[in-house]
């Protein structure tokens, strides 16, 4: 293995954040595209400023949503602070995008050319904790013996992808455990049957695009699914609430929860 140079100063922030690392529920969070922050010796990756905001950058109230999920589930959430442009932590090693040099159109020049010192050093200060946070708050759980343990990821995706449309308000993507999605699915449309829901959209899981549920959930044979919401919707505290309120109560439907959410309908906003 190449042998990096430091990347991150130590007065700057961790990769990870963790909360409620000693819940006790049948559910561990993770937020791979949580944040937007960029390593101090990147500059601004070579980009103007309204490039951070895009989707390009962050999973647009992600971070939101997975927050209220882990108060509404009281589960133990993983955060991860850094651009996905610098590098993706839902992305294998080498693979095409996980240092991305283009992404929708827009050129990162930062992350061109890049020398295989340079590469090692992001998979290593920033990849790895977070996936070594998160295995850690997996395998407590599994030695605790909890044979319902559930990973679920919180993800959003842009209306429009290289000029193709994505009209669907919220996905859910699975592989090989297709139980919870399918289930989850089926309370959903119960609760929201005007919602435009559907199965692996808008993309499927695979081991090129997909790192934390392929290494993380089915290496360790537990049940998971990949949400995603479509980002226009989860904008503002208003749309990230009323999504974030309604996966809480599908959830604990479909995993067994006591009953402490409302019961009805829930309008989704489109």
């Amino acid at each position: 293995m190449v042998k990096s140079p430091g990347l991150l100063d130590a007065d700057e922030p961790s990769p990870v954040e963790v909360l409620n690392p000693a819940a006790a529920g049948p559910v561990v969070l993770a937020c791979e595209h949580a944040g937007r922050a960029v390593p101090r010796r990147l500059g601004n990756l070579g980009l103007p400023p309204e490039e951070m905001d895009r989707h390009i950058a962050w999973d647009i109230g992600a971070d939101a949503v997975a927050r209220r999920l882990a108060a509404g589930l009281k589960a133990c959430l993983v955060l991860q602070r850094y651009s996905r442009l610098v590098i993706d932590c839902n992305r294998p090693r080498g693979g095409p995008d996980t240092i991305p040099t283009v992404s929708d159109g827009t050129v990162i020049p930062a992350n061109v050319n890049l020398t295989d010192v340079e590469r090692e050093a992001r998979w290593r200060e920033i990849h790895e904790p977070f996936h070594a946070a998160l295995s850690g708050q997996l395998e407590a759980r599994q030695n605790a013996e909890n044979p319902n343990l559930s990973l679920i990821t919180v993800h959003s995706f842009t209306p429009s992808l290289d000029g193709v449309s994505r009209p669907w308000a919220l996905g859910l993507l699975r592989r090989h455990d297709q139980g919870l999605a399918d289930r989850l699915l089926a309370v959903l449309r119960k609760m929201a049957p005007d919602g435009t829901m559907a199965i692996n959209r808008p993309y499927n899981i695979d081991d090129l695009t997909d790192y934390t549920i392929p290494v993380q959930a089915e290496r360790r044979g537990l049940s998971n699914v990949l949400i995603e919401i479509r980002n226009d919707l989860i904008t503002d505290p208003a749309g990230q609430t009323l999504y974030a309120d309604m996966l809480v109560a599908a959830i604990r439907t479909t995993l067994g929860y006591r009953r402490e959410h409302r019961d009805g309908r829930v309008s989704m906003a489109e």
